[in-house]
């Protein structure tokens, strides 16, 4: 009888550790996927909530390469201007061509950011998009 009772505890810590390896080392971040190609990015708007997390996996498939800027307006036109140096810094990454970055965000309250490139040429070419947080 006491090495059924062991067993069943055994097998009740073994479950409970299996439970704990199972969930998600980053619960409660979302994953947007953007696909760079064409100097463009796919998808172009994105709708997120308040306080939100996400965690943006930047796939370039274009032979050159690209960044990810995440701001508001202001934070644009001082990248576009070439007056801030590029950092590793939430909402921002370089990709490099063929390849993939992630980088993740918490985005605020309600309101509208943009995301661009701003390697020469590529935001006036079209290279951005929004995100409307709400």
């Amino acid at each position: 009888m006491n090495l059924r009772r062991a067993l069943g505890v055994v097998l009740a810590a073994v479950l409970v550790a299996a439970a704990g390896a199972c969930r998600p080392a980053d619960e409660g971040i979302r994953t947007v996927e953007i696909g760079l190609r064409y100097s463009r990015f796919t998808p172009s708007a994105i709708t997120v909530e308040e306080g939100e997390t996400v965690r943006f996996v930047l796939r370039n498939e274009d032979p050159i390469h690209h960044e990810f800027i995440l701001g508001d307006a202001e934070v644009q036109r001082i990248h576009e201007v070439g007056e801030e140096p590029h950092h590793a810094r939430p909402g921002e990454a370089s990709v490099p061509a063929g390849g993939t970055a992630v980088t993740t965000y918490r985005f605020g309250e309600a309101g509208t950011l943009l995301f661009g490139c701003h390697l020469p040429g590529h935001w006036s070419y079209g290279m951005r998009g929004t995100v409307r947080i709400g």
